[in-house]
C-alpha cells in the first residue's frame, strides 16, 4: 500500500522505463504507478564525461516522457551505466561480446552509475549515485553457463547482480545494492518527498 502523503500528493506516477527490475523496485517501495516504455535514441556525445552519461540519458528520457503527460503527474526516468576503467560497458550485442565484457569484470572492481530524473509541475530533480562492485575470479565455464541460462544480453555490463552470477560471483559492493539493480531506492524516495514539498 502506498503511503498516504504520496497518494494524496501525486494523482498519477509514471515510470518511463520498460525494465522489469525497475518496476519491481518501485513496487517494493510501495508506490502505485503506471509503466510507459520509451523507445528513444540513447546515444550520447563523445565529449560527455563517463560519469555523466547516465545523467544525460535520463534527462533525454524525461524530455520525451514529459510530452505525454500533464504537469500534475510525477514522472520518473532512469538510466544505468557500467564503467570499467575508462570504458562504458553497455548491453552486449551477442554471446561473444557478453563473455568479453564479463572477462573484463571478473577479479576486478567496476563502477555502476544510475541516474534518475523526476518531474512534477514546474520542478525537476536529477541525481545520480555510484556503487562499486567487486567480482571474484570466475572461470570461462561459469561465465558460459551464465550467458547460456540467463538474460545477459539485455543488461548493461552483461550481468544482473540479482541473477545467479551476482549470487556466486560478487564478493563485495560499496554503496547501494538496488542502485546496481536499476534504481537507488533510498535516495529516490528522499527525492520524491523533496519534489512534493
Amino acid at each position: 500500500m502506498q503511503p498516504s502523503f504520496i497518494k494524496n500528493k501525486f494523482p498519477k506516477i509514471i515510470l518511463g522505463s520498460g525494465s522489469p527490475r525497475r518496476k519491481e523496485l518501485l513496487e517494493k517501495m510501495g508506490l502505485d504507478f503506471k509503466i510507459h516504455s520509451l523507445d528513444i535514441d540513447e546515444s550520447y556525445p563523445a565529449s560527455i564525461p563517463l560519469n555523466k552519461i547516465a545523467t544525460y540519458i535520463s534527462q533525454i528520457k524525461m524530455k520525451h516522457l514529459s510530452t505525454f503527460y500533464e504537469k500534475s503527474c510525477l514522472l520518473i526516468t532512469a538510466d544505468t551505466v557500467v564503467r570499467y576503467k575508462n570504458e562504458v560497458l553497455g548491453k552486449p550485442l551477442d554471446p561473444n561480446q557478453s563473455i568479453e565484457m564479463l572477462k573484463k569484470l571478473v577479479g576486478k572492481t567496476h563502477i555502476v552509475t544510475t541516474a534518475c530524473a523526476l518531474k512534477y509541475k514546474e520542478k525537476e530533480i536529477v541525481f545520480s549515485e555510484d556503487t562499486k562492485v567487486h567480482f571474484k575470479q570466475l572461470n570461462d565455464d561459469l561465465l558460459s553457463y551464465y550467458i547460456q541460462n540467463y538474460q545477459a544480453l539485455d543488461k548493461a555490463g552483461s550481468y544482473g547482480i540479482q541473477d545467479w552470477i551476482g549470487m556466486i560471483g560478487v564478493e563485495k559492493i560499496i554503496g547501494s545494492y538496488t542502485n546496481v539493480v536499476g534504481l537507488p531506492t533510498s535516495r529516490l524516495y528522499e527525492k520524491i518527498i523533496e519534489i512534493a514539498e
